[in-house]
């Protein structure tokens, strides 16, 4: 087994994890709930500092399990009052009505603030609780699962280790083995047993919230919409379909898990529904459509370790690309198709912003999709991509993510400020 198939294999199993909701609010309530658990009490006062970026997630988005509450105060409240922070990106899956009714009531005493972190990680949650003369803080930074440190009345209780990053050996220093050929390599002859219970939880929970998606009524319900206007026995137009309903369910406070990638339940459903209606519909075995379903994840991945987590790049953008990759390597092992198709789809429709997690976000992943799709068959049927020179594209396929990846995080950063500006004013 070559060496790089274990750090792929590490990479994988540290993305996907199941997360109830947005990830935003999500680590926001994992965060408060953590805090709470540290005081020992049901803090008097609480106090939110979050990066621009996690603002503009949840400000438009509901919190999962609040029957319909939204903004950062609900997230923090519900996480505090009801959450179980062992359960890290599920920590509201144990919320009850009481809890509900607890945080309306203390929504209206107004007893959580909320500043803007300035100076910090993109992804960045302080949650200071107060109980009398203690208090507690705890801080996110960089991964929405991951506390980075912990301290109460001034004292550290805890601080995480970054890994033996001079040795490489922490999952972010991993990704800079990644590259499209290994990728490819890695889904082509890598065992399964490492990854397979990982990948068959992305395939059964974001397939479950598709299906809720598509059966109730949620946010703009894109999904619904497309099977009712389209064709439905276009694989084309299922692949969106699912994609976007269960991104509709997700951002309108549906309490069913998704699995994640690159932190981002909605980057977690593009890369994987579309791959796997594409693998039933072509009759590809279980084994055949995980091994499809690994090469998405993986290229997404890959894309991501150059724009970093947040940003004002659009995430669906970068797993749409994965999923016309993985689409490309259902039909054919051709590591140039493949290549083609990620290309396509990004000089096609890189650059989308990302203006919060909200209902559109279900519009944006069907359009991006769409384009991903249109991507693998310009590069099936007509041999083609783009090429160096044609806007961003370079003749590389690593040049050409690397470019695109400038361009999300240092290119579009004043974009990302602007942005905030622009709906903190709304």
């Amino acid at each position: 087994m070559k060496d790089f198939y274990a750090f792929y294999d590490r990479i994988l199993n540290a993305e996907l994890k199941p997360a109830l909701g947005c990830t935003e609010p999500i680590a926001i309530a994992f965060a408060a709930a953590s805090a709470r658990s540290y005081l020992d009490h049901m803090p008097e006062s609480m106090n939110v500092r979050c990066s621009g970026n996690i603002i503009k997630n949840v400000k438009g988005v509901t919190v999962p399990n609040s029957s319909g509450m939204k903004g950062i105060e609900t997230a923090a409240l519900l996480g505090a009052v009801g959450g179980d922070s062992s359960l890290a990106l599920e920590v509201l899956s144990t919320v009850t009505d009481d809890d509900r009714k607890s945080v309306s009531e203390l929504l209206k005493k107004g007893i959580c603030t909320v500043e803007l972190a300035e100076g910090v990680a993109g992804l960045f949650i302080e949650v200071t609780a107060i109980y009398g003369k203690d208090s507690v803080s705890v801080t996110i930074e960089n991964h929405h699962n991951e506390i980075s440190r912990v301290r109460k009345n001034g004292e550290i209780l805890f601080s995480a280790k970054k890994g033996n990053k001079e040795n490489g050996d922490d999952e972010e220093s991993l990704k800079a083995y990644l590259s499209v050929d290994g990728i490819i390599d890695y889904a082509l002859n890598a065992p399964l047993k490492n990854v397979r219970s990982s990948l068959k939880a992305q395939w059964k929970y974001n397939e479950q919230i598709a299906e809720e998606g598509l059966s109730s009524s949620y946010g703009a319900s894109i999904g619904r919409m497309l099977l009712k206007n389209y064709d439905k026995r276009d694989v084309r137009i299922r692949a969106r379909a699912k994609a976007a309903a269960a991104s509709d369910a997700r951002m309108s406070g549906c309490p069913l898990p998704v699995v994640i990638n690159s932190g981002s339940g909605n980057q977690g459903l593009t890369v994987s529904l579309p791959v796997i209606e594409y693998g039933l519909d072509m009759g590809k075995s279980e084994d055949e459509i995980l091994r499809a379903l690994a090469l998405s994840n993986l290229i997404a991945i890959h894309q991501k370790k150059y724009i970093g987590p947040l940003s004002a790049y659009c995430g669906a953008v970068s797993a749409a690309a994965g999923a016309s990759a993985a689409i490309a390597f259902l039909h054919t092992h051709d590591e140039r198709e493949i290549s083609d198709a990620i290309t396509n789809t990004l000089a096609s429709v890189g650059g989308i912003v990302c203006d919060g997690a909200k209902a559109s976000c279900a519009a944006k992943i069907s359009s991006a999709l769409e384009a991903a799709i249109m991507g693998f068959e310009l590069a099936d049927e007509q041999k083609s991509s783009f090429k160096g020179g044609d806007g961003l594209a370079k003749d590389d396929i690593e040049n050409t993510i690397k470019t695109f990846g400038k361009v999300g995080k240092d290119g579009m950063r004043e974009t990302d400020i602007e942005i905030l500006h622009l709906m903190l004013d709304a």
